[in-house]
């Protein structure tokens, strides 16, 4: 395929807000799609060359593309980022270049660029700048001005398409079995391997049964199970302390950690680990690599934990806050040793080349004991089977006691599904001052210009919303305007630099119009007092056309009262990861029952 034709379908992508629309323009491509190609475009799709837990990144700074795009068009480098500067966008910027230089061949193939972007993103060493810039100078001469516009943005992470995995899954399934519906065939080999291009690829080489066939590898990660919330330990067993033929068996209980989850995969004397958002996270906790050869007996394993911060002085461990300084690229030996690593490990998903996400808990947890060795870097954390609310109760104060967030209680019977949020999990919290038990993740979907005082912020509040997982969207659920700093107002803008858009995003559905359209990417901790009932919000409500907007059957959806922002937490979630809207209904069903 050329690149050309691909430029095509990111533009028709990119101007479309309707979800539905979304999935038929891409089952249109990838019907056109050779099946040597469909890996490589789907990560082209998604702003990549590999899967996102491959640690391979391209990585080029807004000034190096515009060098590139400044040598390509004959242009002065202060022009190309005084351009930038005005649009906020380098691909309106490559495009507009384009256009005034002279017409371009458009014989440039998919294959072609794929391979000059990997070739970017492999170079290092001295004049990495210089060799790379070179590289992309080539391209940008052999492309029309559309095809500019979408090649610029790769480099740079921003591809703006809107588009979500689910939808990428409805869109190969459209494509080859004929109807977007069957995506749940494709989800479990999915959120098992983690990887769309390979998805598509294994769909289009071997059809679905040779889908089916893909499992739990080491060195892939699997996509994380989440937690539902109940608001208290009597909810909590009486929704899950019965097996299938209704006998009362109890509930399994862990303390609740405060910090990031760490998938840690090992093979031989190799030691892979990958956050919940699926990024490879190996090289920022050396220490974790030691526990794991010095701890884990067996040869091959995946273990599922969390790891936080911890003061040997003190012997205690610190808020999430000061765990987050981990996350970083540089001066990790020093850092590793004022805040080292202390992992949780709650399960374990894969023992000697066999998965064991579908055995019940307990065996797994057996498995737990006997193949991690206690010490003090990882931390076995098996749990314990409880039988009445008040050991749920006492577990649960004795974790907030010690400055941890809560407990998880788990069905004893329950397998490891992956990618799933289900009553398998539940999460109990402290409780807040207001009326709601836990904290809300919400999106940022747009923000609303400033008055008075913060008129000058640019940002007077925040249009927020969280994730419809049924239809993979987007809905409203609150403006907020209390909760930031003069500061944090002032930094809306630098944070949502290049993810505002003049027009509303895909899939996302609101009936309220901001000021400036935010992608929805970045996700924050919001409190407030209850959950109300609200024509004026999305969340929960149905409609006939995700185009059109035209509500049907329920008239009101949910709302936040009295909401504020807590804290940012978009660099460990991802926007699919925030609240869901079957997560507030249940939250507003239970409010309801205080």
């Amino acid at each position: 395929m050329q690149f050309s034709v691909l430029a095509t379908y990111f533009e028709k992508l990119e101007s479309t807000s309707s979800r539905l629309a979304l999935i038929d323009i891409l089952a249109d491509l990838f019907k056109h799609t050779h099946k040597d190609e469909i890996e490589k475009i789907i990560y082209l799709l998604q702003g990549r060359i590999a899967p996102f837990f491959a640690p391979i990144e391209i990585g080029m700074a807004d000034k190096t593309v515009a060098s590139a795009l400044a040598q390509a068009f004959s242009e002065k480098r202060e022009h190309v980022l005084k351009l930038y500067s005005h649009k906020g966008d380098m691909g309106l910027v490559a495009q507009e270049l384009s256009k005034k230089s002279e017409v371009r061949s458009t014989k440039l193939t998919v294959d072609e660029v794929f391979r000059v972007l990997t070739e970017i993103a492999n170079t290092a060493g001295d004049g990495t700048v210089e060799k790379r810039t070179q590289l992309l100078v080539g391209l940008f001469k052999q492309v029309d001005p559309v095809s500019a516009k979408h090649l610029v943005r790769i480099p740079l992470g921003n591809t703006r398409l809107g588009i979500g995995d689910p939808t990428v899954l409805d869109g190969l399934a459209l494509a080859v079995l004929g109807d977007r519906t069957k995506r749940k065939l494709l989800e479990k080999a999915y959120n098992e391997t983690s990887d769309l291009g390979l998805i598509g690829k294994t769909l289009m080489q071997g059809g679905l049964m040779s889908v089916q066939k893909l499992g739990v590898t080491v060195g892939r990660p699997i996509r994380s199970e989440l937690c539902e919330r109940l608001p208290n330990p009597e909810k909590v067993f009486e929704k899950m302390s019965y097996d299938a033929n209704k006998k009362e068996v109890g509930v399994h209980a862990t303390p609740k950690y405060d910090g990031f989850r760490v998938q840690i995969h090992k093979d031989g004397q190799k030691v892979s680990m990958f956050s919940r958002n699926l990024e490879d996270m190996t090289h920022m906790f050396p220490e974790l690599i030691k526990g794991t050869l010095r701890q884990v007996k067996a040869k091959t394993a995946i273990l599922d934990t969390e790891a936080l911060a911890y003061q040997p002085e003190s012997e205690e461990f610190l808020p999430f806050q000061e765990t987050t300084k981990r996350r970083r690229k540089h001066n990790i030996e020093e850092v590793a040793k004022q805040l080292p690593l202390r992992a949780f490990v709650f399960d374990m998903l894969y023992l000697n080349g066999k998965s064991l996400i579908d055995l019940p808990l307990m065996e797994r947890m057996d498995y737990l004991k006997k193949e991690v060795e206690k010490d003090d870097t990882l931390i076995p954390a098996p749990g314990k089977i409880l039988h009445k609310p008040e050991e749920l109760q006492l577990m649960l104060d004795d974790s907030i006691s010690k400055g941890l967030e809560g407990v998880v209680a788990k069905r004893i019977d329950s397998p490891y599904e992956a990618g799933g949020r289900n009553f398998n999990w539940v999460k109990l919290k402290r409780h807040s001052a207001g009326e709601l038990h836990d904290t809300i993740d919400c999106v940022i979907l747009g923000y609303i210009f400033g008055k008075g005082k913060r008129t000058a912020f640019g940002a007077g509040a925040l249009l927020v919303g969280i994730y419809d997982k049924e239809n993979d969207a987007f809905v409203t659920v609150s403006k907020i305007g209390t909760g930031l700093t003069d500061e944090e107002w002032q930094s809306i803008k630098v944070k949502t630099k290049g993810l505002t858009l003049d027009h509303r995003p895909a899939r996302v559905n609101s009936l309220i119009t901001p000021s400036v359209w935010v992608r929805p990417e970045i996700v924050i901790e919001v409190l407030a007092d209850e959950i109300t009932r609200s024509p004026l919000h999305t969340a929960g409500m149905s409609f006939s056309d995700d185009q059109d907007k035209e509500l049907t059957e329920k008239k009101v959806g949910y709302a936040l009262r009295f909401p504020r922002l807590i804290t940012f937490r978009d660099k460990d979630k991802k926007a699919e990861d925030a609240t869901t809207v079957r997560e507030l209904a249940e939250m507003f069903k239970e409010q309801g029952k205080k």
